[in-house]
């Protein structure tokens, strides 16, 4: 995910999603109990290539991919080396041929759309200080798109989807974005109605052509059930009942929002993989799941096999089973690439660095591509904020 540093007030509470991962989830909770095997991964692949009638195009993709995810792997990185902001960088970092029409901007040939999708917020979009621009939501539009025709946002403050759909707009890429709002169960709804109204605000200007959703929520009930009873308590409780009530009105409202706008735009929700209330499924067109296989207590080699078996038995079986049918993605998911301190350095099989992050990347993009999982990857860029209230990034 993306930004700056934040508010003790109001940002960590708004967009700590990987502090709270690392709260929660370190003791294993939302991981705890699952079946895995390395090979079930690989399996499943060799099965989808079987059945296609591509496969020897689909190798020489997934061969293609392996060759530039080096490279991707170092554009996100050098995001954070190259700039004291440690965030978007200015206009420099990307050449037009015509200064004043960003449409016009130079592809990097190293670069390719090797990402289903992408996890990102703009620089400096949390409140109360509100520090984004478009000049830099361009600019990350520019490269972003070089590596994905999608993206998701996990809030609405400070104006960020209009300016994503602005830069969407001048930058004339073909890019899908979806919208998020960040709402919390101790505001009497405040933030989520200030976000929800942001949201409509952009849709009146811009249309729907470039919007795949309205997500409402991201890890609400893991931080619900966390302050009422802990991360152990069951989503599906008494308890976690009471925190879907609270998101499926919000995620109604949406509804209400976009029917009175005549329109048509999928709703859903994000969570943590473990934390998915069964009524909330139910009340959504999609379901976007936070799987994280360092909590797992897994190595780099297994990681993406991991997540593989746990995003399949954990969300999807979870949907499947359902009227609805909701679809279901991967929210977020990678391996950290170093820790401020050597406590956290290691997960048990494994170390925080960029060549564990490198090995991930190498198998699940590929194996994810060829699988046909829905997914955005975790990160566009660091976020030296979120050091301060973890030691992984």
């Amino acid at each position: 995910m993306t930004t700056a540093g934040p508010s003790t007030s109001h940002g960590d509470a708004m967009y700590s999603q990987a502090a709270t991962h690392s709260l929660a989830d370190v003791n294993g909770a939302p991981y705890a109990n699952q079946s895995y095997k390395p090979g079930d991964w690989m399996e499943n692949s060799k099965s989808s290539n079987r059945r296609s009638k591509m496969i020897v195009i689909g190798s020489l993709v997934g061969l293609a991919v392996l060759i530039i995810i080096g490279v991707v792997v170092g554009v996100l990185v050098s995001k954070h080396k190259s700039s004291s902001s440690d965030s978007s960088n200015s206009n420099s970092s990307v050449k037009q041929t015509d200064p004043n029409d960003p449409s016009t901007f130079i592809k990097n040939p190293a670069l390719h759309q090797a990402f289903y999708g992408i996890a990102y917020t703009p620089e400096g979009s949390q409140l109360p200080n509100c520090g984004n621009s478009l000049a830099n939501v361009i600019t990350d539009i520019q490269l972003m798109s070089q590596l994905t025709t999608r993206i998701r946002l996990y809030g609405a403050d400070c104006n960020q989807s209009a300016l994503v759909l602005e830069a969407i707009k001048q930058t004339k890429v073909n890019m899908t974005v979806w919208l998020g709002n960040y709402n919390v169960a101790t505001d009497n709804g405040a933030a989520y109605t200030r976000q929800r109204d942001e949201i409509k605000n952009a849709i009146q200007t811009y249309g729907t052509d470039h919007i795949g959703g309205i997500t409402v929520g991201n890890e609400f009930m893991l931080n619900y059930l966390t302050a009422n009873g802990g991360a152990q308590t069951p989503p599906n409780s008494p308890t976690g009942d009471t925190g879907a009530a609270i998101l499926i009105a919000n995620i109604k409202d949406t509804r209400d929002m976009i029917s009175s706008m005549q329109l048509s735009i999928p709703v859903g929700t994000a969570d943590a993989g473990s934390y998915f209330n069964t009524k909330v499924l139910e009340a959504v067109d999609y379901g976007m799941a936070n799987v994280h296989p360092w909590f797992a207590n897994v190595s780099a080699e297994d990681a993406a096999a991991w997540t593989a078996s746990f995003f399949q038995t954990t969300d999807v079986a979870a949907a499947t089973v359902l009227s609805n049918d909701p679809k279901m993605y991967i929210a977020e998911t990678a391996l950290y690439k170093q820790s401020s301190d050597a406590g956290n350095a290691s997960n048990g099989p494994g170390t925080a660095s960029e060549a564990g992050l490198q090995i991930f990347l190498d198998n699940f993009v590929c194996q994810a591509n060829a699988n046909g999982t829905g997914y955005f990857f975790f990160e566009y860029f660091d976020e030296p904020w979120k050091v301060r209230c973890q030691s992984l990034e």
